[in-house]
C-alpha cells in the first residue's frame, strides 16, 4: 500500500461514511477551496486533476477509463457517487475540491469544468 493510500485509509477510520446528500453539503461548504492547489500539502502531481484522479483511483479503483462523460467545457468521472461517498472524509473533500473537482447535482457525478 502506498504512503499517500495509507493517509487516506487513516482519514477514512477517523470518519464516518457520508450519504451522497452530505457529499453534496460538504463540497458546497469548502467552495471557497475550489482550484486552491497550492494548498495541497502533499501533491501527487504538479496537475490538480491529475492528482484529483490519482486520489480518486486509491479511494474507488476501477478498471475502466476514468472519464465517463464529456460536454462542452465540462467532463464527468465513472466513478460512482455512492461509492465514493462511502470512503469520502471532508479533508478529502477539501482537497479535491483544491484541484477543481465538483459534485454535479444535476448529474448527480462528480466531474470537473475543462
Amino acid at each position: 500500500m502506498s504512503a499517500v493510500k495509507q493517509q487516506y485509509v487513516i482519514l477514512d477510520t477517523r470518519g464516518r461514511k457520508v450519504t451522497t446528500e452530505e457529499l453534496a453539503a460538504l463540497f458546497d461548504k469548502h467552495s471557497d477551496e475550489y482550484l486552491e492547489f497550492d494548498r495541497v500539502p502533499i501533491k501527487r502531481s504538479q496537475r490538480p486533476d491529475l492528482h484529483a484522479m490519482l486520489v480518486i483511483d486509491d479511494l474507488c479503483p476501477g478498471d475502466k477509463d476514468i472519464i465517463s462523460a464529456a460536454e462542452h467545457d465540462e467532463f464527468w468521472l465513472s466513478v460512482s457517487v455512492e461509492e465514493f461517498a462511502a470512503v469520502a472524509t471532508e479533508d478529502i473533500v477539501i482537497e479535491l475540491t483544491r484541484c477543481g473537482l465538483r459534485y454535479d447535482n444535476y448529474c448527480e457525478a462528480l466531474g470537473f469544468f475543462a
